[in-house]
């Protein structure tokens, strides 16, 4: 018999859910969350309001909470990330970014492509994790492991020129660098949650004279993000991400600001097109 009803059944659409999340939609509207998980935790219900945002962080990563020390470490660690400085390649080009009036998202993009790579880069941090895992327990390898570092035969990256983790420019190990290896390190030794640290913080010395360079701030970052458990690609996608505050304030603080009164140093070109231009715009009728 012919169903002569205008009303026709409506398929259920199933819960939208992978290994990190999973949301139930409200009984009116399968398009709107009514109760969102985050590896069972009850985001609305039990995390807002209680959870600290490092929680939330980590538990993105991971099915479960590291101990209390290891999240402190975490969140030290971002407090030094947040902001690398206007020096800093990638905050440079998002304060260009901002200046010349570029939307948020592309100052953004601009911040974090410039600090992808190998050179104070995510890329430069992936690196050095890689040399710890090779060196695995045997913590004493690690600057052999990241000396003869090999990307493969297949790589997009440009090839790194030192060893991952050191500055390339560097006379002796920046003060804020030494500060942040012995914060971190002394941070996680109570609960045995910073071994890499604290190697690193006792040997820094010596590695350094055999490396001939000094810790750089993406070495140290690269022992945390190792000693918390992270891969070597966790810690790459993190220390993008980490960074962007900075990013963000001063691109915002150079918009508001003007080119005028942007901070760095003119640049003087010495082949710029425009001024063969403007010499042919000059010239007498005769000279033509």
């Amino acid at each position: 018999m012919k169903n002569s009803s205008n009303q026709t059944d409506t398929p259920a659409i199933p819960p939208i859910h992978t290994s990190i999340w999973r949301e139930e939609p409200e009984p009116d509207n399968p398009f709107a969350t009514r109760v969102a998980y985050c590896r069972g935790y009850d985001v609305f219900g039990q995390m807002v309001g209680t959870a600290r945002w490092v929680e939330m962080l980590v538990l993105l990563f991971r099915d479960h909470l590291p101990n209390p020390a290891s999240l402190d470490m975490l969140e030290a660690l971002s407090v030094a990330l947040a902001n690398p400085g206007p020096r800093d390649p990638s905050i440079h080009a998002a304060m260009c970014g901002g200046v010349g009036g570029s939307t948020a998202a592309a100052t953004l993009i601009a911040a974090l492509s410039v600090g992808a790579g190998r050179y104070r880069g995510a890329r430069d941090v992936f690196d050095a994790m890689a040399a710890w895992e090779r060196a695995g327990d045997s913590l004493a390898d690690w600057p052999e492991e990241a000396k003869k570092f090999d990307p493969g035969a297949v790589d997009i990256w440009p090839a790194p020129e030192r060893p991952p983790g050191f500055d390339p420019h560097g006379v002796s190990t920046a003060t804020v660098v030494r500060q942040l290896l012995e914060i971190l390190a002394a941070m996680g030794a109570a609960a045995h949650a910073s071994p890499r640290l604290s190697w690193l913080a006792a040997h820094r010395p010596h590695i350094e004279a055999a490396i001939g360079l000094p810790l750089d701030i993406t070495g140290v970052a690269a022992a945390a993000f190792c000693d918390l458990g992270f891969t070597p690609a966790e810690g790459e996608m993190l220390y993008l991400l980490l960074r962007l505050p900075g990013a963000a304030a001063h691109a915002l603080e150079q918009e508001a600001g003007g080119f005028k009164q942007f901070p760095f140093y003119a640049v003087e070109l010495t082949d710029d097109p425009a001024d063969g231009e403007n010499h042919a715009a000059t010239k007498s009728p005769e000279t033509l």
